[in-house]
């Protein structure tokens, strides 16, 4: 992912924003583009190959309508995340090729003393990122439009560890997986700081199939605990893995997207990416 490409995502972000604030009035090819002091040429063509459809196309995925519909035509339920998550794709995450494993009781409590920890950052179509890694799993990844700020993070969690700027194996194969426009992914073990009631809930969010989205009531059911549903929604913003566990593809009950930690704009790329990736042949 080049910088150059960077940029564009930036540009592409303040668009969909743009076009999801005004989905109503279906702003045209020209307006969008003046958004972003594009001309309607250039910018078609690199949203074209960001999203592998036109913008107009595009636009259908980021209202409030089609989330809606999405959420209530494709409920996630068990026997469906099981069927799903035995298919191989293009970019489906799910728990045959993300496998989350918990720290013990003691590297939870401690504040991740003697954990050394490697970190890099990278670019993807989402913006940049920094992915770090415990050598037996990734930790952490965020996106990173300010870099200082993402490893601070980073430092909160594990206040005691030890980090190098350096890549391991586990980086490597994130890395490979977003160089790869996210096809033929390798397996990537999480190993994550968390409490029980999280850790299930982001094992949850790994069978939501890509182009699908939940609610925070629907996750609450899934894992047997229908009254937990703000319970739920703190898990969720608690993810410390971004993309790889798919926290963004959880929304409210009402179709409105909501918050996101790495940024609603970000968010509703992702969303309208991923069902548009759904669409092609």
């Amino acid at each position: 992912m080049s910088t150059q490409q960077h940029i564009d995502f930036e540009r592409i972000a303040r668009a969909i924003e743009y076009m999801y604030t005004h989905s109503a009035s279906q702003p045209d090819l020209a307006k969008t583009a003046s958004q972003v002091h594009m001309s309607a040429f250039h910018f078609q063509r690199m949203f074209q190959e960001w999203a592998g459809v036109s913008p107009k196309k595009f636009l259908q995925f980021l209202t409030v309508n089609r989330a809606k519909e999405m959420l209530k035509k494709s409920p996630v339920s068990l026997t469906e995340a099981a069927e799903r998550v035995g298919l191989s794709g293009t970019g489906r995450l799910h728990d045959l090729f993300v496998n989350l494993e918990g720290m013990t009781p003691g590297e939870y409590k401690n504040g991740g003393i003697n954990l050394k920890i490697s970190y890099s950052y990278t670019l993807s179509p989402f913006g940049r990122m920094l992915i770090a890694s415990t050598g037996r799993g990734v930790c952490y990844l965020a996106f990173a439009d300010d870099g200082q700020q993402a490893y601070n993070e980073l430092i909160e969690l594990f206040p005691k560890a030890e980090f190098t700027a350096q890549s391991d194996p586990q980086i490597e194969k994130v890395i490979r997986f977003f160089e790869d426009n996210m096809g033929n992914p390798a397996k990537i073990t999480l190993h994550l700081k968390g409490t029980e009631f999280q850790l299930k809930v982001w094992e949850t969010l790994l069978k939501i199939p890509e182009g699908k989205l939940a609610s925070y009531g629907e996750i609450a059911n899934l894992i047997d605990n229908p009254k937990a549903s703000r319970a739920v929604g703190s898990a969720v913003g608690d993810n410390p893995v971004s993309y790889l566990i798919p926290c963004h593809r959880v929304i409210c009950s009402t179709g409105i997207p909501g918050h996101y930690h790495w940024g609603a704009a970000r968010k509703k790329a992702m969303i309208g990416w991923e069902a548009a990736r759904g669409m092609m042949p």
